[in-house]
């Protein structure tokens, strides 16, 4: 199936500047185009920007997520230092996931002395953090 750039742009849940931007980017490849010069986007790149948007969400900035497309597109240059790349994202996120792991309990022992009923000044929530 192919999309021209608004319903391409629909489609990934994402304005067509952000498509713009990506194609300049180099993050998806410029599209072919029809005889009447419309973009014509295929299904393929509709996964693609779904990749982009979900490592977006889990903390991957543009040019990381650049950066690893360059496997995808077999493209050497981006490929070069791959390996360190990818060892020092991979430190990052087990930093990330410590981190996170703390803040899952802490916030499990608040919810815990917090009971839901009380007023929220009276909450030990608030007066933990402050304390802290």
């Amino acid at each position: 199936m192919s999309y021209r750039i608004s319903e391409f742009a629909n489609k990934c849940d994402v304005n067509k500047e952000t498509i713009r931007y990506y194609e300049r980017k180099g993050l998806i490849q410029e599209p072919a185009r029809t005889k009447s010069g419309y973009r014509i986007y295929s299904e393929d790149a509709v996964n693609r920007v779904g990749f982009i948007k979900r490592m977006q969400e889990l903390g991957f900035s543009l040019n990381e997520i650049h950066k690893l497309l360059g496997v995808v597109d077999k493209d050497e240059a981006r490929c070069a230092d791959l390996f360190e790349f990818v060892s020092k994202k991979a430190k990052e996120v087990q930093q990330q996931i410590k981190d996170l792991k703390q803040i899952e309990h802490m916030l499990k022992d608040l919810k815990e002395r917090c009971p839901n009923q009380k007023e929220l000044h009276e909450c030990p929530i608030i007066e933990t953090l402050i304390d802290k």
